[in-house]
């Protein structure tokens, strides 16, 4: 079956763009796929007869000349895997269901649900992942949603805008414009930086505050066993203006590991625990702080379309002074994919602190996220 089709798109449309011979092999295979589903069961023999006129025999993609069109920034090279192992499998399904325009990509790209079955698609996805070579490179579904709080293990290509608004106690706001940029197979480099607006005696005053440089690095990365460890180090600059209670006065240093695990069920754990160890501790104090967050993803259109992920994160943080005591927060929360590419999100949540309750405030608390690696934030909608 595969040689009679590789026949037709070699031979008798040879002289039509290749654009046009896909289309056509989305018709032979819905002829064929009801009556011969078990011979297009292998994702190599799948490929390579539907897909290989547009993305090349090696997964790189066909060149102008021979496809008949320009490939859009989007296009995959499914060798690198720098641009795939970031990819979940359910987002080269969707495409491959529905066609590029359901995630936001090309119209070239076909719906193929037709002329695949939903046991053939994830074949052809994990025939698709073996053009990357290198199973060193940590996975996409190991990148959980992110939470409020707690920090992830995964290596990201973001930019985070973060607001928190005391709706109990001394009004303040305080954001964090958050650039997060992976390098190699599991480094990233983070960078925060935050505004903070305060009334004091019934006067507003903002600035900057102190800002944040750190480095995270994965140890460990497994899919099956669907685990991912990571450590990161911060220096946090004192730019801030300690008399106005927007910075600490002094250099402090931070280290911190993250373990995040994800269950089948796509039911998620995170850790994050570490400590900030300022430099001179006669004005700010050392700290020891853990953060733990359990979710749950929720995807709607038997799990290929828009995302919710309701999250709750339990916050401890605590001094390292005589008498000092543990506090203890609990932040409710819900992150949603605005784009259908899904590298736009949002996340709103309420910070409740547990104890101390008289001299710490109840926070409204939210971001917006913008994965850039996947597209520019006015693409993919």
């Amino acid at each position: 079956m595969r040689k009679a089709i590789c026949t037709q798109l070699n031979g008798k449309y040879a002289a039509i763009p290749a654009v046009v011979a896909c289309i056509i092999a989305v018709a032979l295979l819905s002829g064929i796929a009801g009556s011969s589903a078990p011979q297009l069961s292998e994702g190599e023999r799948i490929y390579t007869s539907a897909c290989v006129a547009c993305h090349g025999a090696d997964g790189k993609g066909t060149s102008q000349a021979i496809a008949g069109f320009k490939q859009p920034d989007s296009f995959p090279d499914f060798t690198r895997c720098d641009q795939t192992t970031a990819e979940e499998n359910v987002a080269y399904q969707a495409t491959i269901t529905y066609g590029g325009p359901y995630r936001g990509f090309s119209q070239i790209m076909p719906s193929f649900s037709k002329a695949l079955t939903q046991q053939q698609i994830p074949e052809v996805v994990r025939y698709l992942r073996s053009f990357c070579t290198n199973a060193h490179w940590p996975r996409g579904e190991l990148n959980v949603p992110r939470a409020i709080a707690t920090e992830k293990a995964y290596p990201e290509d973001e930019e985070v805008v973060t607001a928190e608004v005391n709706a109990r106690g001394t009004p303040g706001v305080t954001n964090h414009i958050i650039h997060e940029q992976r390098f190699g197979m599991k480094n990233q480099l983070e960078v925060d930086v935050p505004l903070m607006f305060q009334d004091q005696a019934h006067t507003w005053y903002g600035g900057v505050g102190d800002t944040v440089f750190g480095v995270k690095r994965v140890l460990y990365s497994s899919l099956p066993k669907g685990s991912i460890f990571a450590l990161q180090g911060e220096v946090q600059v004192p730019t801030g203006n300690r008399t106005r209670g927007f910075g600490s006065g002094t250099t402090t240093f931070g280290m911190f590991g993250m373990y995040d695990q994800l269950f089948r069920t796509n039911t998620f754990l995170q850790f994050q625990g570490g400590a900030n160890l300022p430099v001179h501790t006669d004005i700010a104090p050392q700290n020891v702080f853990f953060n733990s967050s359990i979710g749950q993803s929720f995807a709607a259109d038997h799990g290929l379309g828009r995302l919710w992920s309701p999250m709750v994160e339990f916050v401890a943080s605590r001094d390292l002074t005589t008498g000092a005591k543990t506090d203890w927060d609990v932040l409710p929360q819900m992150q949603v994919t605005l784009s259908p590419r899904q590298h736009v999100r949002a996340d709103l949540g309420v910070r409740i602190p547990m104890t101390d309750t008289a001299h710490r405030p109840v926070q409204l608390e939210l971001y917006f996220l913008w994965d850039w690696a996947d597209g520019k934030i006015t693409e993919g909608w």
